[in-house]
């Protein structure tokens, strides 16, 4: 099977330039629905699976390839190049946002720009850096994952949608993790929640855009701070969103920010002394 087979690929238009959109977590291209659409008129729209959700090919899963997000990172090198790419846009939410820091860093002029959603580069409190949880937080949030991971879906939606006055999406998040193979998702949860990318941010070449919400249980205020004070090249947008996927809940407000942004020039990397 090919790499764009068994990611689900789907291209919409054949305009010159592209923007490949990628789902977080527990999700899959389908939660692009309300944001991709909006840009298919002057650019080609790449969406995927990432190989475990939805309609991707299961089989192919591998646990020691996807021990860490390298494996993830390979993946979407393969397929911009399958896709023939050439210097698209990458939007990545949550945990695919620091895939494609590390992807980044794998093929430094793969990419034009990188949008950054929502992201999280060490979801730990260590010193200084408040990644939100601490290392009792995570354990006992896998541990709770391993040992009912349906509950854990249902438990975890709301409070990662954050939007009490629209229960139908913490119920489609739910949905969607509930989807999954049980034994992928806690891997890539483990996977996820236990990465670590500070030490990527200094080698990222493009540039970006942080996408932070003002009030999000996965990553604090300081980490949208924190990823404009370590990556070489980088804007910070604090959303009116509240909550992790404001693709979802509010798809205008991440529409009009990353047009804005694509509409911007390129700041110039400064030279190292």
């Amino acid at each position: 099977m090919s790499i764009l087979s068994q990611h689900n690929v789907k291209v919409i238009g054949n305009q010159a330039a592209s923007i490949v959109f990628m789902h977080g977590y527990g999700c899959d291209q389908q939660v692009w629905r309300h944001v991709a659409p909006a840009f298919a008129r002057d650019h080609r729209i790449v969406l995927f699976d990432l190989l475990g959700s939805a309609a991707s090919d299961g089989g192919a899963f591998d646990r020691h390839k996807y021990a860490s997000l390298e494996g993830y990172a390979r993946d979407l090198i393969d397929v911009c190049r399958a896709a023939g790419l050439e210097r698209p846009v990458l939007v990545g939410h949550s945990i695919s946002a620091m895939i494609a820091i590390v992807a980044a860093r794998m093929e430094p002029d793969l990419f034009s720009r990188l949008v950054l959603l929502a992201p999280n580069p060490c979801y730990l409190k260590d010193g200084d850096y408040d990644g939100g949880f601490t290392r009792e937080d995570i354990e006992q949030l896998l541990d709770t994952l391993d040992s009912n991971f349906f509950s854990w879906a249902r438990m975890m939606a709301p409070v990662i949608m954050n939007a009490p006055e629209r229960p139908e999406l913490a119920e489609e998040l739910a949905n969607r993790f509930c989807a999954m193979d049980p034994r992928v998702a806690r891997h890539f949860a483990r996977v996820t929640f236990q990465s670590d990318c500070r030490h990527e941010l200094p080698h990222v070449r493009p540039p970006c855009l942080v996408l932070q919400c003002s009030d999000d249980a996965l990553a604090p205020l300081h980490v949208g701070e924190y990823l404009r004070g370590r990556l070489p090249r980088a804007e910070l947008a604090v959303m009116q969103a509240t909550g992790h996927c404001p693709h979802l809940s509010s798809p205008q407000e991440t529409i009009e920010l990353i047009r804005h942004y694509l509409a911007s020039p390129v700041h110039q990397l400064e030279p190292a002394l």
